[in-house]
């Protein structure tokens, strides 16, 4: 449900915004990637959507295309570092250096002799737990994060980065290329100790970015940007195009090493578009903490074109308020006035979701439903409250499907069965 967060783990407020919540059971892939595009992420199986307006840090979702992309200076240093290091200097002075060079120290592509100077292997495997992922899980919460021992267990490492309601799958292309789809943790070893893992979400055309972790040891060879720089690599090479590196929060310092990755695109949270995000599209961030940039333009243009008598009217009037924009800020007043622990949606100014009146219109009743009380599947217009409950009504059966279905989005209502079923 839509609910108040408790904390921002990025500045660390209370009461920082609000999220829609939901728990899954089983996605495919395919569906999965149509709520990435609809701001959606993930946490093991629970889905969040994050309300960006009013929201102390707004969460905005990127993609970079792995086609277009070029490394700078610094990301290219960064490679030639490890590179160097894991063959070694004897190494290249008397073996020709392989192309391209984000492979080049990996144990099968190195010619022997002479031999290098250690053992580096990368390997795509099941999101499956294991004592030697947990050990780099608990080595870097612990270090790099500074996360109190007692807040660290291997049930919460497999909640977070093991549990995936994404289904494995494969996906042959026109050529007969096949494709792997699902979850899995990119591995990272050096001598044949694992150093490092990127937990990903391999999805139709993307790979999605869910966690990079890594031991202390390697810290000084930049593992964060050796970690994105083969995520991309994956992308270009598996062809899967793009290159989604999770939410991207503006005001956070720790998020600014992503647009170094270029070109990447912000998803428009009202209209699900993409934008380019560049140097024009950031100093619209720099202004203002929640941006839609298809408003902020056309914004601009109505500015640049106004009249001489709009100019004489009133701020009120001349700074382009309109009825949407009150509508708007009663909303946000009416869902201040709910219960704290229960806000309603449809009160909310969530941007792109449908209005309530929308969602009153909308035809709900062949929507799946699955429960401990029935065998199979049955439609939701099968309840016994259906006929008589309002989704107007904040807090009743109909109106939580109603906005489940919102947050989802109306167009995929026929591909989603809502799941009543006490978890065993």
């Amino acid at each position: 449900g839509y609910q108040s967060s408790s904390n921002c783990g990025y500045c660390r407020r209370t009461r920082s915004g609000y999220s829609y919540y939901a728990s899954a059971t089983s996605l495919t892939p395919a569906f999965y990637k149509k709520l990435l595009d609809r701001c959606w992420r993930r946490s093991g199986t629970l889905l969040y959507r994050p309300n960006q307006k009013g929201a102390c840090c707004p969460h905005y979702t990127v993609r970079l295309d792995s086609t277009k992309f070029k490394p700078n200076k610094d990301q290219r240093q960064a490679v030639n570092r490890f590179n160097r290091y894991v063959v070694g200097e004897p190494y290249l002075k008397e073996a020709a250096r392989l192309f391209p060079i984000i492979h080049e120290p990996e144990v099968q592509s190195l010619k022997s002799p002479p031999s290098p100077a250690h053992r580096f292997e990368v390997t795509l495997e099941p999101d499956t737990f294991s004592e030697e992922k947990y050990a780099v899980f608990e080595n870097y919460q612990r270090i790099v994060h500074k996360e109190p021992a007692d807040k660290i267990s291997a049930a919460g490492f497999k909640r977070f980065l093991c549990d995936s309601p994404i289904r494995r799958e494969t996906l042959v292309g026109l050529d007969g290329t096949e494709r792997q789809l699902g979850s899995f943790h990119q591995c990272y070893r050096l001598d044949g100790k694992l150093v490092a893992i990127g937990v990903l979400d391999i999805l139709p055309n993307c790979v999605s970015a869910v966690y990079f972790l890594y031991h202390e040891s390697i810290h000084s060879q930049n593992p964060g940007k050796l970690g994105a720089m083969r995520e991309i690599a994956l992308a270009l090479e598996g062809g899967y195009r793009w290159w989604y590196s999770g939410y991207y929060i503006h005001q956070c310092a720790k998020m600014k090493y992503k647009i170094d990755f270029s070109p990447q695109y912000v998803l428009d949270p009202e209209s699900y578009g993409w934008d380019l995000l560049d140097k024009e599209a950031l100093s619209i961030f720099d202004k203002k903490p929640y941006v839609s940039l298809p408003r902020e333009r056309r914004a601009a243009d109505d500015t640049n074109h106004v009249s001489p008598e709009a100019e004489k009217q009133p701020d009120d009037q001349a700074t382009g308020s309109s009825d949407a924009d009150e509508r708007e800020s009663q909303n946000q007043s009416e869902s201040e006035s709910e219960s704290e622990d229960e806000p309603f949606l449809f009160t909310s100014d969530m941007p792109g979701m449908p209005s309530l009146q929308e969602m009153e219109e909308l035809d709900m009743d062949g929507l799946l439903i699955r429960s401990d009380f029935s065998d199979g599947y049955f439609l939701a217009s099968d309840l016994v409250v259906w006929e008589t409950e309002s989704i107007s009504k904040h807090g009743n059966l109909k109106s939580k499907i109603a906005e489940l279905v919102a947050a989802i989005g109306p167009e995929l209502m026929g591909e989603i069965c809502v799941d009543f079923c006490r978890r065993k």
